[in-house]
Parts: structure tokens; C-alpha cells; sequence
């Protein structure tokens, strides 16, 4: 069987939805909680269209929330692949604010989500290899592959870090914090 390969092209997917007086929490801006919501179904989008399955989110690796989401903006959301595994797919996300009147265009938040792609049986399947066609897709990808092994690192280190060592304890006591006796 012949290896499929995709261009990242292939894979983005734009949306843009205006803000509206019920997507606010109390402080009367566009709430984080919903912004996540429109950034799964973005991931969910591109990750099917690009693989050609359904999608399961596995993580959300990055959300930075970098501006305010005022009533009234256009909020557009940008994604693609930027990494491909055997049957996962790291999507970057791009979210940007405009003000309708003004055409004032910010950019409020980056974000990475890993999907994987699910066969009809729920089993993890296999995912198009990734054509990069040009820096900024091959910058996204070397990124991705930093992440996941920053990522691996964090993992092992919370598997191995014994924090009831003498060492340890001490380390604590250089943060603001008090320790009871337990």
C-alpha cells in the first residue's frame, strides 16, 4: 500500500463567529470557557478533514489567553495541522478579534490541541503523512516535536520526583508556602 501524504493546506479551516451578550462571564467579557468550546470544534474540524475520520480530542496542550473578546467582535479561528504521528495530529490554532466598526483586527489567543483520528470501531487508525511546503510550516512542525518532548520530560519527572524527600521538602521551603506536619 502506498503512504497517503496531505499539505497542510489541505487541513485549515476557518471560521468566524460574532460575539454575542450571552457568550460573557461577569466581567462582561467574551468567557474563556466558551472560547474553549469554539477552539474543540475547530481542532475536531481540521483533524477530520485532513484525515478523513472522526477525531477524538487526546489533550489541550496550549491555550494563551493574550487579549479580552469584546461583544460585538468577530472572532475568527484559524487552524491547521502543524504535525502528524501515526494516528495523531497536532492542530495550531489562531484566534483573532475584530472590531466591526473599526476594522481593528487583535490577536487574543494561541492554541494546540492533539487529536486522533478513530476508525468506525473506536480504534486508533492510522493518519496521512504531512507535506511542509515552506518555513513557517516546517518551524510549526520542529515547535511540535519540542512540545511533545518537553511534554515526555514533564511526565517522567512527575512519575520520578519523590516530593517526601528531605531534598525536596527543603526545595518547598524556598516558595511561598507553609508546610504543616503531615
Amino acid at each position: 500500500m502506498s503512504e497517503l501524504f496531505k499539505t497542510v493546506k489541505s487541513s485549515q479551516i476557518t471560521i468566524s463567529q460574532l460575539m454575542l451578550p450571552s457568550h460573557t462571564n461577569f466581567s462582561g467579557k467574551i468567557h474563556g470557557g466558551y472560547l474553549l468550546s469554539l477552539l474543540d470544534q475547530i481542532a475536531f474540524a481540521c483533524a477530520s478533514k485532513f484525515s478523513g475520520h472522526y477525531c477524538v480530542t487526546a489533550s489541550v496542550d496550549t491555550v494563551d489567553f493574550l487579549n479580552p473578546i469584546e461583544v460585538g467582535e468577530l472572532v475568527t479561528l484559524k487552524a491547521s495541522v502543524n504535525y502528524v504521528g501515526r494516528s495523531s495530529m497536532i492542530i495550531g490554532i489562531r484566534v483573532e478579534a475584530e472590531n466591526i466598526q473599526t476594522g481593528k483586527v487583535k490577536h487574543c489567543n494561541s492554541s494546540y490541541f492533539t487529536m486522533v483520528a478513530k476508525d468506525d470501531n473506536g480504534t486508533n487508525t492510522e493518519v496521512p503523512g504531512l507535506i511542509l511546503s515552506n518555513e513557517e510550516e516546517v518551524r510549526r512542525f520542529c515547535n511540535c516535536i519540542k512540545m511533545i518532548s518537553l511534554k515526555k520530560d514533564r511526565n517522567q519527572h512527575e512519575e520520578s520526583f519523590d516530593y517526601k524527600s528531605e531534598s525536596a521538602l527543603e526545595q518547598l521551603k524556598t516558595y511561598r508556602i507553609k508546610l504543616n506536619a503531615f
